[in-house]
């Protein structure tokens, strides 16, 4: 176990360094990338560490398909550069929790694996309907409405982009199920994924439109739904 620990640090470390000479990190955004893989690890084994491995490379890749018609329709976030930490923990940061108290509590580490799940389901259902669903989506509407609305705002959605969203709540089940076993639990991830990210965009529509909280805020708040909800659901 000591060599497994070993040469997962020597593979987040390596990773760090390497988002961090990509840019796809700031140097902040890659010390705390490597936390969040590490608490995810010792917390959930190589499950947990797949999980997020699977949501970061998803979304790094969803983030920068199709850019230029992204910056043509003026959807994507104005990026100056990598990832910040507070972009890494809003996103990660309720995994890492979850993997942390999974560690120090080992009694409650099935219920806090199945969270950590939903946590991350949310999270790519989110940042796989953003960044696609403004590339694939046909019509759009406000999330609160229903009435037809500028795609690229705060809580526009789509029929594609929602979608598009579960099918990345159900890669996260799938690793979930590969790892601690199949059953009801991937429905209750999928259903989580797909709750956080309509909580996510009614957020949108209402408190990050106005002003009242960031999208990094947002986007915690929607892991923390995913994760509260398989933990209702698990009860």
């Amino acid at each position: 176990m000591a060599l497994a620990d070993l040469l997962i640090g020597i593979f987040l470390l390596a990773a760090a360094a390497w988002s961090y000479l990509a840019k796809k990190l700031t140097l902040a955004g890659a010390i705390t990338g490597f936390a969040v893989g590490l608490l995810s690890y010792k917390g959930a084994g190589f499950t947990g560490l797949a999980m997020l491995t699977l949501f970061f490379s998803a979304g790094s890749w969803a983030t920068g398909w199709q850019t230029k018609s992204k910056a043509e329709m003026n959807a994507n976030e104005k990026r100056t550069g990598g990832r910040t930490a507070g972009q890494v923990l809003a996103n990660g940061g309720m995994a890492a929790l979850l993997g942390a108290a999974a560690w120090y509590m080992p009694a409650y580490a099935i219920l806090l694996h199945l969270m950590m799940a939903g946590s991350l389901a949310s999270a790519a259902a989110d940042t796989l309907s953003s960044e696609l669903g403004t590339v694939y989506g046909r019509r759009f509407y406000n999330v609160l409405s229903f009435k037809k609305d500028t795609k690229g705002l705060d809580g526009v959605i789509s029929l594609e982009g929602t979608l598009i969203g579960v099918a990345g709540a159900i890669l996260i089940a799938i690793v979930y199920a590969i790892g601690f076993g199949w059953g009801i639990n991937i429905f209750w991830i999928i259903l989580a994924g797909f709750i956080g990210n309509l909580t996510d965009s009614v957020l949108g529509a209402t408190l990050e439109r106005k002003g009242i909280i960031g999208n990094n805020m947002v986007n915690f708040l929607n892991t923390v739904t995913g994760a509260l909800v398989c933990y209702l659901l698990m009860l």
